[in-house]
């Protein structure tokens, strides 16, 4: 009998289970229990970003850190109990970490329309990438199907989501235990062209890394001393914070990254010819970007009978 490495054995795993959760679900899911629920998502979300353009980027954060640990069931969402520390207060997700509220909201739409019928990952799912299109991004297709965990877990969220400190190769391996490549790696980091982040998240890139253009890091230490001011937030993308473009990728280049983990991609490694191709082509980047976003939301569904539909997001039923 041939044998094969165990990396390749995961692959093969991972891509068989992918190929199963792709079988579950559809973009037609809804289509006869559901039929305005796209319209419902879309009409809330285009309020929001009108009133709020970051809260777009908050929408696409909150998909991706979903998800990323258990897959795509919506386990963001539940607030903690006495018996189980949930997600909303792991490392990646405390006091940073938004959109519960237009959840609920769309949610609510949702009920209204169609009982106790759409899951809340689904709602994740739509809410993230109709974000991506109102800020000028790309569309696609969004497979619906996810039935929503009655769990969550912090330690697994302090386990898999990764910080801004994270080098190429933890990214790589992080984003691989998913099923996703170093191109899908790159093009979803993209996203980054929207929202802000922390002074505490990139102080120790603008002090401390070496790759860092010396007059962004002057101006960006003007905003994050070296004590104090935690809080202040600054543009990922100081050139169009609310466009979403391939600027952010032209910032790499420049070694304009907010974050150590960004400028990792463009740090004279594997990714550095994928940020010099998005950079130029926003037409390659939007659609991987897309191929990469219906990748993320194909890992780890729960279809069929797994988990419930909940009626309030932040408990299960």
């Amino acid at each position: 009998m041939a044998s094969f490495p165990s990396g390749f054995l995961a692959v093969a795993i991972l891509s068989l289970l992918a190929s199963a959760a792709r079988a579950q679900l559809s973009p037609a899911f809804y289509a006869t229990t559901c039929p305005n629920l796209e319209t419902i998502v879309r009409s809330v979300m285009a309020q929001v970003v009108a009133q709020d353009p970051r809260m777009g980027a908050s929408m696409i954060r909150l998909f991706f850190h979903d998800c990323f640990v258990n897959g795509c069931d919506a386990s963001v969402l539940l607030d903690d109990t006495p018996t189980m520390a949930g997600e909303k207060n792991a490392m990646g997700n405390m006091n940073s970490l938004r959109g519960y509220e237009v959840v609920d909201a769309i949610k609510s739409r949702v009920e209204a329309a169609c009982r106790a019928t759409v899951s809340c990952a689904d709602v994740v799912a739509l809410a993230a990438r109709d974000s991506v299109s109102l800020l000028g991004g790309p569309s696609w297709t969004v497979m619906l199907g996810r039935r929503d965990a009655r769990v969550a877990s912090r330690d697994a969220a302090n386990a898999n989501l990764p910080p801004a400190s994270d080098n190429l190769s933890s990214l790589i391996s992080k984003f691989a235990a998913k099923g996703l490549d170093l191109r899908d790696l790159t093009a979803l980091s993209g996203a980054h062209t929207v929202g802000v982040a922390k002074c505490s998240s990139f102080r120790p890139h603008v002090y401390s890394d070496a790759n860092v253009d010396p007059g962004f890091a002057m101006f960006r230490k003007r905003l994050c001393p070296t004590v104090g001011g935690d809080a202040n937030l600054a543009p990922l993308d100081p050139t169009s914070p609310n466009r979403f473009d391939v600027s952010y990728y032209r910032d790499l280049m420049a070694r304009r990254a907010l974050l150590h983990s960004d400028q990792e991609l463009f740090n004279g490694g594997p990714a550095d010819e994928l940020v010099r191709l998005y950079s130029s082509n926003g037409g390659a980047f939007d659609r991987d970007f897309a191929a990469a976003m219906v990748k993320l939301g194909n890992i780890s569904p729960l279809t069929g009978s797994a988990g419930e539909i909940r009626l309030n997001c932040r408990k299960a039923n």
